[in-house]
């Protein structure tokens, strides 16, 4: 049967204490025991069900790791009080001095900066590449490299990344593939496709609201467990814990990601039709002219389609900033960074979420100074979306 990651999802039940259809919230940083014996059997590691600290674990927090493990079709999950919180400790945990990465070029800017500033302070270095090309990959790794990264769909050039061939790469070379699957849940299932580690922002689409910040790692219990223990565990020794009141919002807000990246998508492929026949430069998976198009189908989840991201070029940082101050004025959306929201966010990641990445290199892998990001939002009336946004255009002499 083909993998259906919503269905894993809502075929999970969970009861709370009282009979609640909402699992309870554990309001506890600290858990008693009944033992001496079981608290130092927990501390080791060998006793499973029992709770020891809420920076371990907490069941909230479990509840929600297991369902988005589901999600993502692999044995278990950890969440974090972020997304940096989530990428940073997996991959110092997989990675020691000398060790050396391999990732893609267009990352988001915060990850980049991790990669490029960062980890070279425990002498771990990185290799930027066209993700694209596999035999670019290939060639970038090397003797010491423990780690292909990459986004399935890129941040901000929407460049995707093909999981199963750079799945047999790592294979190969016995690397783990780590993948970003934060602009495209539910539309693609890395893990499905040979990646080993799965990671996502929370802040962005599964929660969908724009109120809290969340990370996952999901992966094999081996991993989870390396990741949690408490000697040497970089999720545990490093503290980004989510806390339990900000798990069991977003479980709740997960329950409905079906429903609105079908939206998100239906949108953003809207937009991008109207857009490119308007002469703009568009860039979406879900446009033939993609590069990857090809590509993103034969991975896809079809019934979830291509994503809410796209991009439009206007030209110049200039026209780029007048147009989304105008459709801020016109309330067609956010001039904000971020993403997922239910209203349309727009950004010039150039001087934003990618302001980490160096002008040379952002020119190199073609980042622009018109381009303008968009999160497409959750409209009713794309229709009306549309023709209000091309107004704004119209009167900046864009199209």
């Amino acid at each position: 049967m083909k993998f259906k990651p919503a269905n894993n999802i809502q075929d999970l039940q969970y009861f709370g204490e009282f009979g609640g259809v909402n699992p309870s919230i554990s309001d506890s940083s600290t858990y008693t025991f009944l033992s001496a014996k079981t608290m130092f059997d927990t501390f080791e590691g060998n006793a499973d069900g029992c709770y020891l600290y809420s920076r371990h674990s907490s069941p909230s927090n479990l509840y929600l790791g297991e369902a988005l493990a589901a999600m993502e079709g692999t044995e278990t999950a950890n969440v974090s009080a972020s997304g940096m919180g989530a990428i940073t400790p997996v991959l110092l945990q997989l990675c020691g001095a000398g060790d050396h990465i391999v990732s893609s070029r267009t990352i988001y800017g915060g990850t980049y900066a991790f990669l490029k500033n960062f980890t070279p302070r425990f002498n771990i270095e990185t290799s930027f590449v066209d993700i694209t090309r596999l035999d670019l990959v290939e060639a970038a790794i090397t003797k010491n490299t423990k780690v292909i990264f990459c986004e399935t769909v890129s941040n901000p050039l929407l460049e995707v990344a093909d999981i199963a061939g750079l799945a047999k790469l790592a294979k190969k070379y016995h690397l783990k593939l780590l993948v970003d699957n934060t602009f495209s849940p539910l539309s693609i299932s890395p893990a499905t496709l040979g990646a080993d580690i799965v990671i996502h922002s929370l802040t962005k689409f599964i929660n969908g609201s724009s109120d809290t910040v969340g990370g996952v790692v999901c992966g094999t219990q081996e991993l989870i467990d390396q990741l949690r223990n408490v000697n040497d565990g970089a999720s545990m020794l490093l503290g980004s814990t989510m806390d339990s009141l900000r798990a069991a919002s977003i479980l709740k807000n997960l329950r409905t990601l079906h429903i609105r990246m079908q939206q998100h998508s239906k949108n953003a492929l809207f937009l991008a039709k109207k857009f490119e026949a308007d002469g703009l430069k568009t860039v979406y998976p879900g446009l033939t002219s993609h590069p990857s198009h090809e590509l993103f189908k034969s991975m896809m989840n079809e019934q979830y389609g291509f994503g809410g991201m796209l991009t439009i070029d206007v030209g110049s940082l200039e026209k780029a900033n007048e147009l989304m101050e105008l459709m801020q004025h016109k309330n067609l959306g956010y001039l904000a960074v971020s993403l997922g929201f239910y209203k349309t966010l727009f950004s010039a990641p150039g001087s934003s979420t990618s302001s980490e990445i160096p002008e040379t290199e952002q020119k190199d892998m073609g980042l622009t100074d018109g381009l303008i990001r968009f999160s497409i939002g959750l409209d009713a009336d794309i229709e009306r979306t549309y023709t209000m946004m091309r107004d704004c255009m119209s009167s900046l002499n864009i199209v």
